[in-house]
């Protein structure tokens, strides 16, 4: 047991149907946890559910939908016992000007990100502190310097940030760790989709290099779920996204400096009318918000 420190414990992952929820589910699962997953995509959870080597559990809800949550609280717990894990991973982005943006559509990114990520909170809170577990937060490169083009989303994941150090600062007394992911571009159906047009592509190119380059989502799984392991504050992937923090003061006349520059000329060679909502996890979420 002291080699396997997760064995027989429950953790929920949110946003699980696919990407880093699910690499990081299996990542878990390896670990001998037993294994909530919360999402919109029902088969595609119960696909996966039915494929990890431990229990597991696949309930669909929406983040920003309370009620649906505390259902899946109670369906967790008598499933598969309390959880000592909680992974508030479930987010949506979408890519364009501001100035064009779609309100409501800006305001679903922040709410499914931000508003989600502390209904998740709130609604396991309760089992984290029977059982002194730990919630991880996964936020993004985003909450360190905002990039142009995703307004929405770097909003709410530097929202997300703030969140995770308030609340930790509540609950460290009463035995409840709260770490915070720090990922980079990373290989999902969402940045596949996000290439697929053609500023976002260029933007990201234009990025500086190691900024620029993407990288495996179960390499970014295996990441966080060593946090977990060790209840780790921060985590970083990849390693050197570290070094961002102490020069977080800089970033945003570096970024600036740099897009007024190249942005008019990728506007003067391709449209930047607005994405919508990216990736397959992103057509999921519009679906369901419109149920």
């Amino acid at each position: 047991m002291s080699g396997r420190p997760l064995s027989g414990r429950t953790a929920v992952v949110t946003g699980a149907a696919r990407g880093i929820g699910a690499a990081l589910a299996r990542e878990l699962a390896g670990r001998g946890m037993r294994v909530a997953l919360l999402g919109h995509e029902g088969e595609r959870l119960r696909q996966l559910a039915e494929e990890l080597p431990v229990p597991a559990l696949a309930h669909e809800a929406d983040v920003t939908d309370d009620t649906a949550l505390a259902r899946a609280a109670d369906a967790v717990r008598t499933g598969l016992g309390p959880p000592s894990v909680v992974v508030a991973n479930a987010a949506v982005a979408d890519a364009g000007l501001f100035a064009d943006s779609d309100p409501a559509q800006w305001r679903r990114i922040v709410d499914v990100n931000l508003t989600g990520s502390a209904n998740t909170a709130r609604t396991f809170l309760p089992d984290l502190t029977a059982t002194r577990g730990y919630h991880l937060q996964v936020a993004s490169l985003a909450a360190i310097g905002a990039a142009p083009m995703m307004s929405a989303y770097c909003a709410s994941k530097a929202g997300v940030e703030a969140f995770a150090h308030s609340l930790r600062a509540e609950v460290a007394h009463l035995g409840v760790a709260v770490g915070l992911g720090y990922l980079t571009w990373i290989g999902t159906d969402l940045i596949e989709d996000a290439d697929r047009h053609t500023v976002m592509r260029e933007l990201r190119g234009h990025m500086p290099w190691p900024v620029r380059d993407v990288h495996s989502a179960d390499r970014a799984a295996s990441r966080l779920a060593l946090a977990v392991e060790r209840r780790s504050t921060a985590v970083y992937h990849p390693r050197w996204l570290r070094l961002a923090q102490p020069l977080r003061a800089a970033l945003p006349a570096v970024v600036t400096r740099a897009t007024r520059h190249y942005l008019p000329r990728l506007e003067s060679r391709a449209s930047l009318t607005h994405t919508g909502l990216l990736g397959g996890g992103g057509t999921a979420d519009a679906e369901a918000a419109t149920r």
